[in-house]
């Protein structure tokens, strides 16, 4: 017991949490979420701002420099709207643990990301699944799809458009015992059911008769990962993964996703078509989404 204790202990730590922007309504109810969820950690907010040039693209081979007015205009407004930004932010509460850090860059979304995630050593991505409308503004949506699939570093929080914060009382963490899990990679969704006293529902949507020998293996270091939480199994049948975990999210409405990105497992192929893809639409609850360490 002595070394669960040590553990959980250890578990809650300081974070650095990249808050993707185009500074829409929707991502700024993200960043809102992440406060909330990590009222009680210490924390370092990155709020990234990924711009464009006027007459430049993103794909071409022609960059504007550092300099150029164009450049700098565009720099500038969005360092005007980070400041904002964060003055609004502000306005959410004073938490003594937070500190926040603008950061704009000319880039597209994902290798700005990954700019932010390797030179700041960044634990988790929040971001919303829907941002502005207006055409030359739009960052997420199918970008936000688009960073889940393609950031491999760090946990996603996707968080849908206009979701109503609330502590996480019950989170599903869908997985069909064909993988053995390691308890670094579950950190995020044991740290967040510990601190807000969450039940983590385990389900199982079952498509063959009993299970194999090597899921029972895995189904027992799960639960021995999970000893200690507040934790239960559940089993579906006859229905379609991705349709079995919105109905069974729907009658308990429950309050998060927790899925692990695994190459090669069902659930990387379920969640990224055609459930990813919904992201926001399908599912009203955040979804988050967990990297496999091998």
């Amino acid at each position: 017991m002595a070394k669960f204790d040590s553990y959980q202990k250890n578990q809650i730590m300081e974070k650095r949490i990249l808050l993707p922007t185009d500074f829409s309504r929707n991502a700024l109810n993200a960043a809102r979420m992440a406060m909330d969820l990590f009222a009680g950690t210490k924390c370092d907010f990155y709020l990234l701002h990924v711009f464009q040039v006027s007459g430049y693209s993103i794909d071409s081979l022609m960059v504007p420099a550092p300099g150029e007015a164009k450049y700098e205009a565009a720099r500038a407004e969005a360092d005007i709207n980070l400041k904002k930004l964060l003055e609004i932010l502000k306005l959410h509460g004073k938490n003594p643990e937070h500190t926040f850090h603008k950061l704009s860059s000319y880039n597209s979304l994902v290798y700005g990301i990954k700019a932010v995630i390797a030179k700041q050593d960044i634990d988790l991505i929040v971001m919303g699944t829907r941002g502005a409308t207006d055409i030359q503004s739009i960052i997420f949506g199918t970008n936000t799809v688009h960073v889940m699939e393609e950031i491999t570093e760090c946990p996603v929080l996707a968080v849908p458009e206009d979701y109503p914060y609330k502590p996480p009382r019950e989170i599903v963490f869908p997985t069909d015992f064909k993988v053995a899990y390691k308890r670094r990679e579950l950190n995020y969704l044991l740290e967040i059911a510990k601190e807000h006293g969450s039940v983590i529902r385990v389900l199982h949507i079952k498509d063959e008769t009993e299970l194999s020998r090597e899921q029972k293996i895995n189904k027992e270091l799960l639960e021995s990962i999970l000893q200690g939480y507040n934790h239960e199994f559940h089993v579906l049948e006859d229905l379609k993964v991705h349709k079995g975990i919105g109905a069974f999210v729907a009658s308990r409405n429950s309050d998060l996703i927790v899925f692990m990105n695994r190459k090669h497992s069902y659930l990387a192929k379920v969640f990224s078509e055609p459930l990813v893809k919904e992201l926001g639409y399908h599912y009203q609850i955040p979804i988050l989404e967990l990297n496999a360490t091998s």
